[in-house]
């Protein structure tokens, strides 16, 4: 079977550096429990939307990520049992491609090159599961559509839901 897995806030949390790099600017932390249903831009003052908004264009952004709890481990051995392809928007912001590739290399080496799909839209898609946090990503595919939970998409109903990477275990190990 072949199973595709998003990397922003799957495998890693871009929410959680835009909320830092708010933080290191402005010396606010925002609470996440605010920030559900929304955008990280939109959960903040107005006059700094703007500039949240343009966090994924500096250089390094995509290099610095965290990883979302669980997620090495739980691939590993999803790798073991299904076709593992990791499919990613990577084509909107200059740096992301090379910075993205790089980031898999040091917390995914188990996921060669050739299954990495860098792409724009996802919908040419085609197998058997997508774990993504995106509706406009799941609501193309034509598999088994996993939403991952990100305060983004907390509002969201309608799709199969894994909160964390142990329930993503648990459905498909």
């Amino acid at each position: 079977m072949t199973l595709f897995v998003d990397m922003d806030e799957v495998l890693a949390d871009t929410y959680l550096t835009h909320l830092d790099l708010y933080e290191e600017k402005y010396g606010v932390r925002l609470d996440l429990a605010n920030c559900k249903g929304k955008e990280a831009w939109e959960s903040v003052p107005s006059e700094h939307h703007d500039e949240v908004m343009k966090h994924a264009w500096q250089v390094g952004f995509f290099r610095d990520l965290k990883l979302v709890e669980g997620s090495q481990e739980v691939m590993a051995e999803l790798d073991k049992k299904y076709e593992v392809y990791i499919a990613s928007a990577a084509m909107q912001f200059p740096n992301s491609l090379k910075e993205k590739s790089d980031w898999l290399d040091e917390f995914f080496p188990f996921i060669p090159w050739q299954r990495r799909i860098l792409c724009g839209h996802k919908y040419i898609l085609k197998g058997d599961i997508l774990i993504d946090d995106r509706a406009y990503n799941l609501e193309s595919f034509d598999g088994r559509s996993i939403m991952f939970t990100s305060p983004h998409n907390m509002n969201m109903n309608g799709f199969e839901r894994a909160n964390t990477w142990d329930e993503i275990a648990d459905k498909l190990l």
